[in-house]
């Protein structure tokens, strides 16, 4: 949460006042006075003060275990959306999900009420790691890996990333990509350039946060405090 909202909401502050208790210097975080409005900030992580004053954020975030055939959207007329694996009482109006999973792609999905984490994570400068498991129905070769080490172009022109390719010991059919931005249906363009189609597509790692083993698709639970830390870095 933008660290002015919070004042404005939990303080009643006026755009004149807030700016005022900012010039003041009574605004700390984590002990250090804190002149900039817009540092998204989250109780959980931060120690923030007016005052000597704690103020408390509301903010939650969600690790989906999106599952095939669900969209990544806020409606959809033909499909259920990812916001329809919550349950009731923890859907809120402010909730976003963090990048797109295609329908049939499954796997790990941020959803949050944090806007400007969702917006900062996406940011190319970020540099964002996204590890994806696919099952491909044609085998990947060694000099595949190097191609993507290079750079895949698609077949359109488009260059992409450096990324790296590793084929794993059950199967050259079955691969572990990773990639570190997030172009339109991507990883299956990826490969598709390569003469090879994805016919199933997971991803189990987003940033520092990875898919839990023991979450069945479809199931969601709230990020622990560890995971949460993790995330501290993106905060800005």
């Amino acid at each position: 949460m933008r660290l002015g909202k919070l004042l404005e909401q939990r303080l009643q502050l006026s755009r004149k006042e807030l700016k005022r208790t900012f010039a003041r210097g009574i605004v700390r975080i984590d002990g250090q006075v804190e002149y900039c409005e817009t540092r998204n900030v989250d109780s959980q992580l931060h120690r923030i003060e007016v005052a000597d004053k704690r103020l408390y954020t509301n903010e939650v975030y969600y690790l989906l275990n999106k599952p095939s055939g669900v969209v990544t959207a806020n409606k959809d007329r033909a499909h259920d959306t990812v916001f329809d694996c919550l349950q009731k009482e923890d859907w809120r109006e402010d909730l976003c999900f963090v990048g797109r999973l295609d329908r049939n792609t499954e796997g790990l999905l941020l959803l949050t009420s944090n806007g400007q984490l969702a917006y900062d994570l996406l940011q190319p400068g970020k540099k964002v790691s996204k590890v994806y498991e696919a099952y491909l129905k044609e085998p990947v070769e060694m000099e595949d890996i190097a191609r993507f080490e290079q750079g895949i172009r698609f077949l359109d022109g488009t260059l992409c990333k450096p990324a790296k390719l590793t084929i794993l010991p059950d199967s050259p059919h079955h691969v572990l990509l990773e990639i570190h931005e997030g172009k339109f249906h991507q990883v299956k363009k990826m490969f598709l350039a390569v003469g090879k189609k994805v016919e199933r597509l997971k991803r189990i790692s987003f940033g520092p946060l990875v898919l839990p083993t023991d979450l069945p698709s479809g199931a969601y639970r709230k990020l622990t405090l560890d995971e949460l830390s993790r995330l501290k870095e993106y905060f800005r």
